[in-house]
């Protein structure tokens, strides 16, 4: 029988699952080798027998503490996907204000009626095979994760920094237009495309193992960064990750 797999959208734009619808062609060659049962932008089934569930969102509310939780003890295999999942992504700049400020800004005064906590990657809820870093997650690393899975193969987190694959693309670095990037702290994976496009590389696919935090802290800072706008910037995805390192 074809291994069953399960997409599943907790706090997010669910943009990592239109990546995967993107692959069209790709995706009706992986719809040959495994079932796909439940997929909210693609199918109205629901399933709950499967054997891999990718989980795409950030964890806000109670509710979705339980229901991963229990997806978690029907899945085989769980692979968190995208910024939201892995590192708190964006969504976790909430974490930075008092939880009833927040309700208050984004519902006004029917905030009161909203359940929701500060934001939580899955892996600080469940345990997790595999993590699929990027916002969005990269189509190509999808389709190697899913066969690695398929086939049984040990999953390996890129060791290398999206700064290297900006230099293996042959791109002029952006401190020498002026403008300045994270790409020498952030992990690799993505392979430097939003340099690539001219735009800088904003962290969403987390901190590298061996980042170098305060080299990074003391290049932005000699590039004229203040500490105000130097936080910001690691905070954009990276807002999990303990600001006492930052700006020291």
């Amino acid at each position: 029988m074809k291994p069953k797999l399960a997409m599943f959208s907790f706090t997010s734009c669910e943009g990592c699952q239109l990546q995967i619808l993107n692959l069209e062609k790709e995706l009706l060659e992986i719809l040959n080798a495994v079932e796909i049962v439940n997929f909210r932008e693609a199918i109205d089934q629901k399933s709950q027998d499967y054997d891999v569930a990718f989980v795409e969102g950030s964890i806000t509310t109670q509710k979705e503490i339980e229901e991963v939780k229990d997806i978690r003890q029907k899945a085989k295999a769980v692979v968190a996907i995208g910024s939201c999942a892995c590192i708190g992504g964006i969504n976790a700049m909430k974490n930075f204000f008092p939880i009833d400020f927040v309700k208050k800004q984004v519902y006004g005064e029917m905030g009161k009626y909203f359940d929701t906590l500060p934001v939580q990657k899955v892996s600080d809820v469940i345990p997790v095979e595999y993590e699929m870093h990027g916002c969005p997650i990269s189509k190509k690393e999808f389709l190697s994760v899913t066969k690695n899975l398929l086939l049984g193969v040990p999953l390996k987190q890129p060791h290398y920094s999206v700064c290297t694959e900006c230099k293996m693309a042959g791109n002029v670095c952006l401190y020498d237009k002026g403008e300045t990037c994270l790409g020498a702290i952030t992990r690799g994976g993505c392979e430097a495309v939003c340099p690539t496009f001219g735009d800088s590389c904003h962290g969403c696919r987390g901190l590298g193992e061996e980042a170098n935090i305060q080299g990074m802290v003391e290049v932005l800072r000699a590039n004229g960064l203040t500490e105000a706008e130097i936080k910001n910037k690691f905070s954009y995805f990276n807002g999990l990750m303990n600001f006492s390192e930052v700006t020291k």
